[in-house]
């Protein structure tokens, strides 16, 4: 690990099998394939100090000892040139807040700011484009649950992220 970390650290809750291979086929399915460098993800944070990485993985492997967070698909989430599945997980947002409260004054601004949880399956697409998908997947959509097995840390390169760590949740 000698000086050549750079990248920003980045925190994902995992999703289960299942909620991954439906959000990840919409992902393939809608987002434009030359932009599609990533998987279907949760972002809890989106650049932690490359400094912290150590401290980083105790709180996350701190966090995922726990029982797993239960959450929600609650609704969909217009990003203006896309749209996301929004998440609702009262839990989750605790243990971001925890490792929030952890990491304060060291934080960008974006991941200061708050949280909104979602899904990204369409993105970089015309407003027209995204409008369209929006009215689509609303007009059959009913709140579902959401499997959450864990918590990752990843280091952006620039586009793709380097896998670094997993954290599966205990007790459920």
């Amino acid at each position: 690990m000698a000086g050549t970390i750079t990248g920003p650290l980045i925190v994902t809750a995992n999703l289960g099998d299942a909620d991954f291979a439906w959000l990840n086929g919409l992902r393939i399915k809608h987002f434009p394939p030359e932009r599609n460098q990533l998987p279907a993800h949760l972002t809890m944070f989106h650049a932690l100090p490359p400094s912290v990485e150590d401290e980083a993985k105790h709180e996350l492997s701190r966090h995922a000892s726990g029982t797993r967070p239960q959450a929600l698909v609650a609704g969909l989430m217009n990003l203006g040139g896309g749209v996301a599945y929004r998440i609702v997980s009262d839990e989750l947002e605790s243990i971001r807040n925890e490792i929030a409260a952890h990491f304060h004054g060291m934080l960008t601004a974006q991941d200061a700011a708050g949280w909104r949880p979602h899904v990204t399956v369409q993105n970089k697409v015309s407003n027209r484009i995204a409008l369209t998908l929006l009215a689509d997947l609303e007009r059959d959509f009913r709140p579902r649950p959401l499997v959450l097995t864990g918590l990752s840390l990843h280091r952006y390169l620039g586009g793709p992220w380097e896998p670094i760590a997993q954290y599966p949740f205990r007790g459920g």
